[in-house]
This record gives structure tokens, sequence and C-alpha cells, in this order.
């Protein structure tokens, strides 16, 4: 194959997965959502004690995330979990709980 349709090829398989990414399910999101549930309680809305993440501000969220996953910030595991997830998938996961009802 010729270096051209090597790169033709490859660009398409890259903006195939972004593509993908953008349209991400909603049953994937949710699916991704529920592994916080120990913690946070299900759909965000948690016991006293832990933060409640069902109606909280998107951007908060994803900043506070941010901030888990580049080690600006810690606690017993979030600072861990953070770094399993991309930063679509947290831009993801963050619409979903500021969509909850408190």
């Amino acid at each position: 194959m010729k270096p051209i349709n090597q790169f033709i090829l490859g660009l398409g398989f890259a903006l195939a997965s972004v593509c993908a990414l953008a349209q991400t399910n909603p049953t994937q999101v949710r699916s991704w959502a529920a592994g916080c549930a120990n913690c946070h309680g299900t759909n965000g809305q948690a016991q006293p004690g832990m933060e409640a993440l069902a109606g909280a501000n998107k951007e908060d969220i994803i900043r506070k995330m941010a901030d888990f996953k580049a080690g600006r910030r810690t606690a017993t595991i979030m600072h861990q979990l953070a770094k399993g997830y991309s930063d679509d998938e947290i831009q993801a996961i963050a619409g979903y709980f500021a969509s909850q009802k408190r």
C-alpha cells in the first residue's frame, strides 16, 4: 500500500473514532456513571457525608475530575479513579450527573 493511502486510511480511522466518541451512547455514559454509585449514590444522590453529584454544575464536576486526574487534588481513591477516564468520558459523565434531579 502506498504511503499516501496508508495516511488516508489512518486519518479515516482516527476521524471515525472521534465521531463515535462524540456520539457516545447514553447507555454507555450511564454505565460509566454507575461506577460512581459506591461513594456518590445511585444517580449521584449521595448519602450524608459524601458529595452528591446529582444536579451539580457540569463545569464544576469536570474541573474537580481534571484536578484529581492531574494529581492537583487527592482523596482516598478518587485521584486514582479519575486517571482511568479520558477527558471526553469525564465530560459525558459530568453531563449525566448534571442532568439528574437533586
